[in-house]
């Protein structure tokens, strides 16, 4: 068989042997290979499909400049915007099924920069001395990007490496051959949530959906879940969200590592995709449970949710900061947006009788919610808890309004 082709990224003049090894392990596999040569200084020891000129040129620039600039740091740069452009256009014109990068810090730069140019659900593969390291920070991360450690390959070819190699060969040209793309058959609604034991909605709404006839793709509200729901969400691929749970956006502007990035709630805005929005969980700011509490939360309340995850229960004045952070990032929608604000609780634990329960903190947000929503938000207030039947019936009539009107595609 050779009906995938991997696009196979690396410095070809520091790496070429390593490069050419795993080109050759993806060729015995039966897969085709296209090649992409983003060195600055030297020359692969053969032509690339792409040169190392195409890619700087791609990008607006020239291997000259990124010379004459005498930084190797902004020479990189320079390579990973034309390489991250090229690749976009290379697979938008249907020219490779897959790409793998290879690379130490440098090449690892560039490589989390190509990766997320390309669209979800396209196999990449970084092939990295620097894989799973805290150097990584999670807001750099496609959402579906695989890595693997290039364990013993600084430097040149020899058993260690190779056995790293060719386990990336084969997995990206096998997920290129297994792969089944985002297909839209039905419209597809797009959902954010997090375990049933905090928010429940997601029981109802989605058998409810399914009758209507869409699809339903729900979201782990946990860092990488909302990126990729943004992801699919700039791409236009929901034809509404329902984007209940917008805990990750606190998560952000209180400095978690557990962050789906600035961009959390914008992408469907800028989309020009309907939105229909509550905060569920947004007072609570999820940490990496197994670090240290920062000084900064030790004197908050907090909850263990497991070895991984620590919630720590925000106070009034850092829920109002998490209110006015809605408005501004809605405020730039370019398509109808509800906002749906039960006053009884937005999570099983802010649930009056619930041990993180806080009536003043509650109330303080959802003021400073009303105070500062744009004018372009459409607020419902509503006398229930995110969990009660009352607010699932709610979003579902919002949604049936807009299916009627026009507002919200029927069919794909």
């Amino acid at each position: 068989m050779t009906d995938k082709t991997i696009l196979v990224v690396g410095t070809y003049d520091t790496k070429d042997a390593e490069l050419g090894f795993l080109s050759r392990c993806i060729a015995d596999q039966g897969g085709r290979v296209a090649t992409m040569d983003v060195s600055v200084l030297g020359d692969p020891s053969q032509p690339t499909d792409y040169s190392k000129h195409a890619v700087a040129e791609e990008g607006g620039s020239s291997i000259r400049a990124a010379i004459d600039s005498g930084d190797e740091n902004h020479a990189m740069q320079i390579m990973a915007k034309g390489a991250s452009l090229l690749a976009a256009r290379l697979f938008a014109e249907g020219r490779f099924d897959g790409v793998i990068v290879l690379g130490g810090t440098m090449g690892t730069d560039l490589a989390l920069d190509v990766c997320a140019a390309l669209p979800l659900g396209v196999p990449k593969y970084i092939v990295s001395t620097v894989s799973f390291s805290p150097l990584i920070p999670a807001e750099r991360l496609p959402a579906d990007v695989q890595m693997i450690l290039w364990a013993g390959g600084l430097y040149g070819l020899n058993s260690v490496c190779k056995a790293s190699l060719s386990q990336a060969a084969g997995a990206v040209l096998g997920a290129a051959r297994a792969v089944q793309p985002p297909e839209a058959k039905k419209p597809l609604v797009g959902m954010m949530s997090l375990g049933t034991s905090a928010l429940k909605y997601v029981v109802p709404l989605k058998p409810a959906l399914e009758a209507r006839g869409f699809e339903v793709a729900v979201f782990h509200a946990t860092g990488m879940g909302g990126r990729a729901f943004e992801s699919l969400a700039g791409q236009g691929a929901f034809v509404c969200t329902f984007d209940f749970c917008t805990q990750e956006l606190g998560n952000h502007i209180h400095g978690s590592d557990i962050s789906a990035g600035e961009d959390r709630l914008t992408h469907a805005g800028k989309s020009g995709t309907p939105q229909i929005v509550a905060p569920g969980c947004y007072d609570l700011v999820d940490i990496v449970g197994w670090k240290p509490v920062p000084e900064k939360w030790r004197a908050h309340l907090s909850h263990a949710h497991n070895r991984l995850l620590t919630s720590i229960v925000l106070n009034t004045e850092e829920r109002r900061a998490v209110a006015r952070a809605h408005a501004e990032r809605l405020a730039e929608a370019k398509a109808p947006v509800s906002m749906i604000l039960p006053s009884h609780g937005l999570g099983e634990w802010d649930r009056e009788g619930a041990d993180l329960y806080d009536k003043d903190g509650l109330d303080a947000f959802l003021t400073e919610m009303r105070e500062t929503l744009p004018a372009n938000v459409t607020r419902h207030d509503i006398d229930c808890h995110i969990n009660d039947a009352g607010f699932a019936e709610k979003a579902l009539e919002i949604f049936d309004g807009w299916c009627a009107d026009g507002t919200v595609k029927t069919r794909v």
